[in-house]
Parts: structure tokens; C-alpha cells; sequence
């Protein structure tokens, strides 16, 4: 990763600060890396993960208790903090050419720099209570400010989309290891195990708990367990896991099967439909479009495969295929699995909430150029939602011995990262794992 690219970063986010101060009528701002938190009655902390907004200007991982203060016209501050300790590793500031555009100060408690901050500042991130009484001048979160910064997370500079390459990288090269394990017969448990080596991480380091569903556990679509004893039959993984470069998270999900059939049948047809749907993400296209695509495309396999006797146009005026594929199509992704300002239509603050043939789409927003996004559509056979549409859809026109030679399966899901480019996109997902084939 280049010096220029970093730097050409740093210059972006201080113009999209700069003009968010000017609007709002702040003088500065604050970013708070955040604070360790403990468990209830422990003194055992939680695995700690950097607020995003302050992240997004370190070509690092970021430590607890860091800041970073922002004045229009000034060279940013990296307040770093100043600890004696024997107990924990002490941590020095990374050494590297991104420190000429810093001015970098090793400060030993709030009270020895923030009395000092002069003018209307804006303190952005997790608060501190005692932050208000040491600056009467902090005004802690403010919405309209917020508004602004958040929305235009996402738009990801040259240096973002290169740190959501590199842990795409490093999330395939998990993925193919979780491939090969599950082909070998391995658990849950020995399957999460190899995709954390293989991609080079501890479980405290993923972007987002990863899950390792096998068999019927592909039914629940977000399985938390893992379990350690191996399954009596090796029919389905279903993994979906990422990994984090500089705090930005690749969001990968693939599934496979030991056999042959209608359910490996079903795969190729998802992995195909998830394939036109990628390529069609492109700047100009509303993602809620994109969406209903893939619902047509969803009716179109059930039809196709004999699921369902319905076309494609009596399927969804029964929202049939929401039975099948209950959840949205993708969502921004950055710093966050999950970016911020998915539903945001512009920087005041304007939400537009999916309607209710996608209650659970996270993103609503029209593409644009630079937008990093998942794809990730599914086809599941979970018990709840099909008694759901047994008994409330009359004349649902679906196989249902057929359906049930399904649910032992579980489901499918098939997920890609990608960058959002004018007349085409760029999938980040496809490239890391043809990396690996090369």
C-alpha cells in the first residue's frame, strides 16, 4: 500500500470534515477511539474494537483511549496515550512515512489536554463522562454533524478499496481451508479452527463472529454455534466468514455440498443468480431494485427446479420466494460489516426504510461510484417460514415431499464484496479466490 494513497486519503476525509464543521458551525472535532469495557462483576474486558470514525483516519489498528482532534486549516492530532504500566503490553506509536501528516502528542489523561481545546468542538465517538465537565465548549454526538460524516462513509477512497482487497485476500484463503475441512468430515469446531489459520487470525480479530453452519444449522441464518463432535452425515456447509485489514472487514459467505442432486443443483443455480445480480451493481442502479431482481431470480429456481409450480409472477404476488430468501440483498461495507448510512438518502439525516416486500434490506440508497457493497443472495429451507406459508398462503403451488428431501440440507447462501464502479463493478470476492487458483 502506497504512502500516496494514504495520503491521498488523509486529504479527502479532511475536506469531508471540513465542509461538515463549516455547515454545522463547529470550530473542531473530537474522535474517540473508545474506552476497554468489562464484563458484569469481572475485571476481565471485552475484546476491544476501535470506533469506526476514528479508525478510518489510522493506517492502524487503533488501541483503547485513543484521539484524534481536527481543526479547520491544522494539522491533524493524534493524542496517544502516555502509560506506565508492567501489567499490559505498553504500545508505541507505529513507526512509517503516515506520521508526516500528524502532529503526534503522548498524553496521560483527559484532564491533561481537553481543558485546553478552545472554540465549538464536537466529541464524536463513545463518550466519556467526564469529558462535558472537563470543556464546557463539547457538544457530545451531535445528529447533524453525525449525518454528514456518516453518509459519506459510503463513498471508500483508493486507500479503503485496497484494505477491502487485502482482507478479502485473506478471507478467501480462510474460506478454501473451511472447503477442504468440511470435505474431510471435520466438525464445526475444526472447520472455524482452519479458517482462522488459514487467514491468518484469532477469533477476537474477525470484523464479525463468524458462522459455521452444517447440514440442517444452514437453516438458521445467523447460527451462532460451533459445534465440536462430527456430524454422523456430511451433507452442507454453509460458512460465512471475513476477515480485517487496517479495521476494514471483507463479509465472504460460500456453500457446499459432499454429493450430487438437486440441492448441488440448487447451489450452481444461487452461485449464478448471485453472479448477474454482482454485475449488475453499478453506479446509478438502485439497490432496492437489485433486490427485487433477485427475488424474480429466486422464483425463477423454484419454478425451475420444481419447488414450486407457480411462475415467476404468481410467486411473487404471493411472496413466495421471501418464504425461501427472507432476508435483504446485501448492505454498505467498510469499517463496519454492517456500514453506517445504508437507509440514509442524504447528509441532513433523510431515511428511506425498505417497504414491505424487503423488510430486513439494510441498504436503500441508489450506487454510486466507489460504494462498497455484499451481494448475498439465498435459498433456505427453514421449518418455521414453510409451516408460516403452509398455513397462511393458500394455494402456495410447492412441492412439499420434495421440500422436505430439501431441509435436511438447510440452505444456501453465496456473498461477494463489491466496489461499485460507473458501467460495471469490481468484485473484490471473485478476484481473491481466482488469486488463489492462479
Amino acid at each position: 500500500m502506497s504512502d500516496s494513497a494514504y495520503q491521498n486519503h488523509l486529504s479527502i476525509l479532511r475536506k469531508r470534515f471540513d465542509q461538515a464543521l463549516l455547515e454545522t458551525d463547529f470550530d473542531g472535532v473530537i474522535l474517540a477511539s473508545g474506552r476497554l469495557t468489562y464484563y458484569f462483576g469481572d475485571d476481565h474486558s471485552h475484546p476491544f474494537h476501535p470506533y469506526a470514525m476514528a479508525q478510518q483516519w489510522a493506517p492502524f489498528d487503533l488501541m483503547p483511549d485513543v484521539f484524534i482532534h481536527l481543526q479547520h486549516g491544522e494539522t491533524p492530532r493524534l493524542l496517544w496515550p502516555a502509560k506506565q504500566d508492567f501489567w499490559h503490553v505498553v504500545h508505541a506509536v507505529p513507526e512509517g512515512g503516515w506520521s508526516d501528516q500528524w502532529r503526534i502528542e503522548p498524553v496521560s489523561s483527559l484532564q491533561e489536554w481537553l481543558p485546553q481545546i478552545s472554540g465549538k468542538t464536537a466529541w464524536i465517538g463513545p463518550e466519556y463522562n467526564e469529558a462535558p465537565g472537563l470543556n464546557p465548549n463539547l457538544s457530545v454526538n451531535p445528529e447533524a454533524l453525525l449525518h454528514r460524516l456518516n453518509y459519506q462513509r459510503a463513498y471508500k477512497t483508493e486507500f479503503e478499496i485496497d484494505c477491502l482487497w487485502r482482507a478479502n485476500q485473506a478471507g478467501a484463503a480462510g474460506h478454501k481451508a473451511a472447503q477442504a475441512a468440511f470435505l474431510a468430515g471435520k466438525s464445526e469446531c475444526d472447520v472455524y479452527r482452519d479458517f482462522l489459520a488459514a487467514s491468518g487470525q484469532l477469533s477476537n480479530q474477525e470484523p464479525y463472529p463468524g458462522i459455521v453452519a452444517l447440514n440442517e444449522n444452514a437453516a438458521v441464518l445467523h447460527y451462532e454455534k460451533k459445534n465440536p463432535l462430527q456430524p454422523e452425515a456430511v451433507r452442507t456447509l454453509l460458512i460465512d466468514a471475513g476477515a480485517a485489514f487496517g479495521g476494514y472487514a471483507s463479509d465472504i459467505t460460500r456453500t457446499y455440498t459432499a454429493g450430487q442432486g438437486l440441492f448441488a443443483e440448487l447451489i450452481e443455480r444461487v452461485n449464478t443468480l448471485q453472479l448477474s445480480i454482482a454485475a449488475q451493481a453499478v453506479h446509478g442502479r438502485a439497490f432496492s431494485e437489485l433486490h427485487q431482481a433477485t427475488l424474480a431470480g429466486v422464483a425463477s429456481i423454484l419454478h425451475d427446479t420444481g419447488i414450486c409450480s407457480h411462475g415467476v409472477e404468481a410467486q411473487l404476488d404471493k411472496r413466495i420466494p421471501q418464504v425461501f430468501f427472507p432476508h435483504g440483498l446485501g448492505h454498505l461495507l467498510g469499517l463496519q460489516v454492517h456500514d453506517v448510512g445504508g437507509h440514509q438518502q442524504d447528509k441532513n439525516g433523510t431515511l428511506r426504510k425498505p417497504d414491505e416486500s424487503a423488510p430486513f434490506l439494510r441498504l436503500t440508497r441508489t450506487l454510486e461510484k466507489d460504494m462498497v457493497i455484499t451481494i448475498e443472495p439465498g435459498l433456505y429451507f427453514i421449518p418455521m417460514l414453510l409451516d408460516n406459508m403452509v398455513n397462511n398462503i393458500a394455494g402456495h403451488g410447492c412441492d412439499l415431499d420434495l421440500i422436505a428431501t430439501l431441509k435436511p440440507y438447510g440452505g444456501i447462501r453465496i456473498e461477494d464484496n463489491v466496489v461499485v464502479q460507473e458501467g460495471r463493478s469490481r468484485n473484490l470476492t471473485r478476484e481473491a479466490f481466482a488469486e488463489l487458483q492462479a
